[in-house]
């Protein structure tokens, strides 16, 4: 088994540093990534500008790869999402050579002869990593151990509040769409919603408020389904991400001035169509007519189909792992709280199985790249032996200025860092007319 390499699933940011980490410590991998290139799915979301700066967006081993090959290590800014691909993801890749296959999908994961089922001699076999290649080929490579970074960003939620799609939310879905626009021109004069309390939505908020500003007649809709909008602004001056404070400081702007109106307490229920228009319609019986189209940014799931033939450890309510879930509840930690989550944590009953990044957070939204790093690192080591550097606690993250985390659901109160969210209207009672 010692002959065969780790494979990791995913050309992302923390399968790359992965890679990375296992090469430096003499340990063979193989990187199976179903896009054409390394941080395919950062690269769908190029136009957005992270708020996290380039020395929170690079991983040390990776750094040490990289640095022989004459790579110039970005020092200050605050890169897009094709500027990260750009600058650092493609050279690593590079960098890591034929040990990538790309145009790759995993199909499944399992033990060498044996279903989840079977336990007599399970520890003895490899892991059999199922894909399937661009030509529709299947596939087999034999592993030592998985570490799978495949993330979330292929399974977004959906717009109804119970977590399933609302009625008529399939119907609907050439007006529906699941991820942060970049050209808006298209809605000019146009209503559009946005639902959502997170970054994603506060950035699509932001780009469609400069619209507003541009066309008159573009009216902004932004549907909360918590009763308060305290945590959508973050945590102002007491939070050490200072691109993080001025994106909750930019939404508070808006709305103050008028350009787009917040509606809490909205629990989607239905989607009824009129022509080329939408009624939303919520659980209490709100409506929100007229509008052209809505951007569903409710965060997204891991999908564990691939993991259904091994044995794996998984939060019930967070669909997160086990060992780590009590650390990163966004009910009670911000992306600033959260502790330390290395390979002990990470660990599955399958012996020599790891699900790490946004993956391993399940649907929490409090996942950053700094994490990510952390965990790979003691992820590797751990599978390297090293099991010292493994229990090592090296992860410091910023804090966010917002104390623990989502607060009450239904509650119109305020967060005790933030500074109070300006007027809103509430899904309890009938809208006020838009502003624009």
């Amino acid at each position: 088994m010692s002959e065969l390499p780790v494979v990791v699933i995913g050309a992302g940011p923390q399968g790359l540093a992965a890679a990375a980490h296992l090469t430096e410590r003499g340990v063979d991998a193989v990187v199976v990534e179903r896009g054409a290139s390394a941080g395919a799915a950062v690269s769908e979301w190029g136009h957005v500008r992270l708020f996290s700066g380039w020395s929170e967006l690079t991983d040390a081993a990776a750094r040490r790869l990289l640095e022989p090959t004459g790579w110039t290590e970005p020092r200050s800014g605050y890169p897009t999402g094709a500027e990260w691909v750009s600058s650092y993801l493609s050279p690593l890749a590079d960098a890591l050579g034929d040990r990538i296959l790309y145009g790759t999908t995993v199909s499944g994961i399992a033990r060498r002869g044996r279903d989840k089922v079977i336990m007599s001699g399970r520890k003895a076999q490899p892991f059999v990593v199922h894909t399937v290649d661009q030509d529709g080929r299947d596939g087999r490579i034999l592993a030592r151990s998985v570490i799978d970074a495949s993330g979330t960003w292929s399974l977004p939620n959906p717009a109804g509040a119970d977590g399933y799609p609302a009625l008529g939310e399939a119907a609907a879905s050439e007006r529906i769409s699941y991820r942060i626009p970049d050209d808006v021109s298209a809605l000019a004069g146009m209503h559009v919603v946005v639902v959502g309390a997170g970054h994603s939505a506060t950035h699509a908020v932001l780009r469609l408020s400069e619209l507003a500003r541009r066309e008159p007649g573009t009216r902004v809709t932004w549907l909360l389904r918590r009763g308060s909008a305290v945590n959508v602004f973050g945590g102002g001056s007491g939070d050490e991400l200072p691109e993080r404070a001025e994106l909750g400081s930019r939404a508070r702007k808006v709305i103050e001035a008028g350009a787009v109106e917040v509606v809490t307490g909205f629990r989607i229920a239905e989607f009824t169509q009129d022509g080329d228009s939408l009624t939303i319609i919520a659980e209490n019986g709100q409506k929100i007519s007229g509008a052209a189209h809505v951007f569903a940014l409710t965060g997204f799931r891991p999908d564990a189909s691939i993991l259904r033939e091994v044995r794996i450890d998984l939060d019930g309510s967070l669909d997160a792992v086990a060992g780590i879930a009590a650390e990163i509840d966004p009910n009670i930690h911000s992306c600033g709280s959260v502790g330390a989550t290395g390979a002990r944590q990470l660990a599955q009953p399958e012996k020599d199985l790891f699900i790490i990044g946004a993956k391993s957070y399940g649907r929490a939204p409090t996942f950053l790249a700094l994490t990510g790093y952390e965990q790979v690192r003691s992820v590797v080591a751990h599978l390297a032996g090293d099991h010292e550097a493994a229990e090592r606690d090296e992860l410091v993250l910023p804090g966010t200025g917002v104390c623990g985390g989502t607060g009450g659901f239904d509650a119109e109160g305020s967060s005790c860092c933030a500074a109070p969210a300006p007027t809103v209207a509430s899904g309890d009672r009938p809208l006020r007319g838009v502003l624009s």
